[in-house]
């Protein structure tokens, strides 16, 4: 009876053991590792064997162009189901609203994004690399120096310091601790500490054996790798899928087609300026010409190649496009319209400039932080001000320097139709003066009156005169008649 039970005993044992066996994966790169830190990588294996790793370079100033770089990257790693994202990054920095929106796409990105510093991730640079899973520098490389500055290169005021060393702190703190057991005490400590990316943005946090409170802190290879920023050097990517035991790989790089080309071309800020310069000097100078010509058609196809890309870009919605169309009919109602220049010209003035600067920011700037969004409205309104004052400023310049230069004289009409050769441009009225009349506009100076059953233009000679009101002509001069108000 003994033999039995320990007969029926081994029995179950083999055939436990032979379920564990037949549960293992029958070839060893189907398993799914994990890394030293913990990191699953879950990605699909293709037909040879090979996982895929995607790879996507940040060598620009970090921008919209570079937002839509990592935005598509990341995409397209994902719906391919990538082993791994790399990101290859040589940069000095760039604005910070596209840098935060690049590290939230980071931090929630599915896959393990790793980031190689080939030299150096420099202010935005260092908050993008710190939001990755894994930081690799090459030797000699440096990250740090994340004090927000302004376009002259002087620091911003505390309020923008502020927000960027909340990010840096939160993005650190983002990678979570470690749990450490020596003897009876348990330590928990940060993998990327929270305090030494504050000290990259603010000379006046002091980490005790890093740096002290007079400078912002920029760590070397050998530095960040002390301070656990840095899993490791590199020397090419690699380098970066050995140090992680990762064999058996198919690398592919994010290539831009032509038309993204084309997109992160006219999404640069300075060409932006540019465009916004030919639409306002556009409309002034159509404005100064009678009919339709090149001026108009310059302005629309600048409006267009400025709110295309901004719209595939996914930063111009609808509602932005439908503000400044309406900023622009009613300019146009004011001008062609209405005598004067009143509250639709102003509003139509407004409602141009915020189109102009909301399809700027993208909307999500919102969601994650409603100050960030106003700092970037505020920032893309100054953008578009100054772009249409200088653009006003040159064509005034330019119009005038047109029409005083003698070479032009040659290919435009300079002759003038004097009144004392028998020209007129215009029918003499001045036998209207005395005559009554109505108003059939309101005069703000300019506006209609008619006059014996015809509308005529007239200048109020003082004030403005409402529709309808009861007017008489007392004098005609240059062409045009002045009138008062007679009840």
């Amino acid at each position: 009876m003994k033999h039995s039970f320990q007969f029926r005993r081994l029995v179950m044992l083999c055939t436990v053991a032979i379920l564990c066996l037949l549960s293992l994966p029958s070839n060893a790169n189907d398993t799914i590792p994990v890394d030293d830190f913990g990191y699953v990588h879950p990605g699909k294996i293709d037909s040879a064997g090979n996982r895929l790793i995607y790879v996507f370079d940040l060598k620009k100033e970090i921008g919209p162009a570079t937002w839509r770089t990592t935005m598509q990257g990341i995409d397209r790693a994902v719906a391919m189901k990538a082993h791994l994202i790399i990101i290859h990054m040589n940069t000095y920095g760039g604005m910070v609203d596209a840098a935060d929106s690049i590290r939230t796409k980071i931090l929630n990105c599915p896959i393990p994004v790793y980031v190689f510093v080939d030299n150096n991730a420099i202010s935005a640079g260092a908050l993008i690399a710190i939001s990755a899973d894994k930081i690799y520098m090459r030797e000699g490389a440096s990250i740090g120096a994340a004090t927000v500055v302004h376009q002259t290169g002087e620091a911003a005021p505390d309020k923008y310091q502020s927000f960027m060393r909340s990010m840096m702190r939160a993005t650190a703190e983002a990678h979570g601790k470690d749990t450490i057991v020596t003897g009876r005490d348990t330590i928990y400590r940060w993998r990327r500490d929270p305090q030494i990316a504050e000290a990259m943005v603010d000379p006046r946090v002091v980490v005790k054996g890093v740096i002290d409170s007079t400078k912002v802190l920029t760590l070397t290879t050998e530095e960040a790798i002390k301070l656990r920023y840095c899993e490791g050097k590199a020397e090419k990517l690699e380098d970066i899928l050995a140090a992680n035991h990762i064999s058996d790989y198919r690398m592919e790089r994010h290539v831009l087609s032509p038309l993204e080309k084309v997109i992160q071309f006219l999404i640069n800020p300075y060409l932006q300026s540019l465009l916004i310069m030919l639409i306002i000097g556009g409309i002034y100078f159509e404005l100064q010409a009678p009919g339709i010509g090149f001026p108009l058609a310059a302005a629309v196809l600048a409006a267009l190649l400025y709110f295309a890309p901004l719209y595939l870009e996914g930063l111009a919605n609808h509602w932005e496009l439908l503000i400044f169309l309406t900023g622009l009919i009613l300019i146009g109602i004011e001008i062609f319209a209405l005598p004067g220049f009143g509250v639709a010209g102003v509003a139509g003035i407004i409602l141009m400039v915020l189109g102009l600067s909301l399809a700027m920011v993208d909307n999500l700037v919102f969601e994650w932080d409603f100050t960030a969004g106003l700092i970037a409205v505020f920032k893309s309104i100054c953008i578009v001000i100054g772009s249409a004052t200088l653009a006003l400023a040159l064509s005034i310049w330019l119009g005038k320097s047109f029409l005083d230069n003698p070479r032009l004289k040659r290919v435009m009409l300079m002759a003038e139709q004097r009144s004392s050769e028998g020209y007129v441009s215009f029918d003499d009225l001045s036998g209207l003066i005395g005559v009554a009349g109505t108003t059939r506009s309101m005069l703000r100076p300019a506006g209609k009156v008619d006059i014996d059953g015809k509308l005529y233009d007239a200048i109020c000679e003082t004030g403005y005169i409402n529709s309808g009101e009861q007017v008489k002509v007392i004098r005609y001069e240059t062409g045009q008649l002045y009138v008062i108000k007679t009840n």
